[in-house]
């Protein structure tokens, strides 16, 4: 997870496409721009040559007009509308989007630049698990931290939570704490940075320590991850019902609990880190049926909080 230094991969259906930044625009003089939040209506008004003429040079210099007509008439055919999901920054002059339509089914997902010329554009099947999706925890969690943080991943689709793709970690949480739209200050190579690093790591519910691992070396943000240990510094609470929390990238070190003891809600488990498969400091949390982070299967979870929350949310 790495907060705006995400490389935007262009992915429409099977052709995929690399859209470089440029400053030369397609955008036809006279002609009144297209607001992101426009994109979608675009589409299900069949308005291609509009949606084309905001593309950059290097988009267009990939996909022709009607290879653009071609695929999108066919993606959008049947849809109402479509919901956005969530505008985030991305880099230092564009926007990051995400729309879903009204089955839950097909998504969109831009980068915009601050004039309005598309640098990225995927339009993408959404997967669904329905079932799995309204089966929550019977156990009552809160969140594993203090005061604010921002959802960075989170949902019930792969266009707000990559973790969805993937059953183990399906209904996975990753959360960090993002000032001014940004998850440090100074220098990003340092954890010391990073908001999140070393804020405290709490119990997100009653429970009895299984499994902990507190000596992986925290990773250098924007360097290598450490994907042969991809939790990294773990704690595993068992909280009864065959329900397991996975609390993972806890500083190096910094974990005061081992296996065998009863911690209660709130309890302070270790501080926040970089270790294992993460690029900055954050909180990974999900809830699976075992103790064997590969052949588990992560469970909804339940939290003590009505409102529910996605990917470019903040919560406290």
């Amino acid at each position: 997870m790495r907060y705006f230094q995400v490389f935007f991969v262009l992915i429409i259906f099977s052709i995929i496409l690399l859209a470089a930044c440029s400053n030369e625009e397609g955008i036809s003089k006279g002609e009144e721009p297209m607001k992101p939040k426009e994109l979608p209506d675009a589409f299900l008004d069949d308005d291609y040559e509009r949606i084309y003429s905001h593309m950059s040079k290097e988009f267009q210099d990939e996909v022709s007009l009607n290879e653009l007509r071609d695929l999108g008439e066919d993606f959008h055919r049947g849809v109402s509308t479509y919901k956005l999901q969530f505008e985030l920054p991305y880099g230092d002059d564009a926007k990051h989007y995400a729309w879903i339509d009204d089955s839950g089914s097909k998504g969109i997902l831009a980068i915009i630049d601050e004039e309005d010329i598309i640098q990225g554009l995927q339009i993408m099947p959404l997967a669904a698990y329905p079932e799995t999706d309204e089966a929550y925890t019977k156990t009552t969690f809160q969140y594993p931290f203090e005061d604010e943080w921002f959802v960075f991943w989170g949902g019930t689709n792969t266009l707000t939570n990559y973790h969805y793709e993937f059953e183990n970690q399906r209904y996975a949480y990753d959360f960090t704490i993002v000032k001014e739209d940004n998850s440090f200050e100074g220098d990003q190579t340092l954890n010391e940075n990073y908001y999140a690093f070393g804020e405290n790591y709490l119990a997100p519910a009653d429970g009895s320590i299984v499994k902990v691992e507190n000596n992986v070396e925290d990773n250098e943000p924007v360097g290598e991850m450490n994907e042969e240990q991809p939790l990294g510094n773990f704690v595993i609470i068992d909280h009864g019902n065959e329900e397991y929390s996975y609390l993972a990238h806890f500083k190096h070190q910094s974990i005061e609990v081992i296996e065998g003891d009863d911690v209660k809600q709130g309890d302070l488990l270790g501080l926040v880190g970089n270790s294992g498969n993460s690029s900055e400091p954050h909180i990974h949390f999900h809830v699976a049926d075992s103790p064997d982070p590969t052949s588990s299967k992560s469970i909804r979870i339940n939290f003590n909080q009505e409102e529910k929350f996605i990917r470019g949310d903040f919560i406290e």
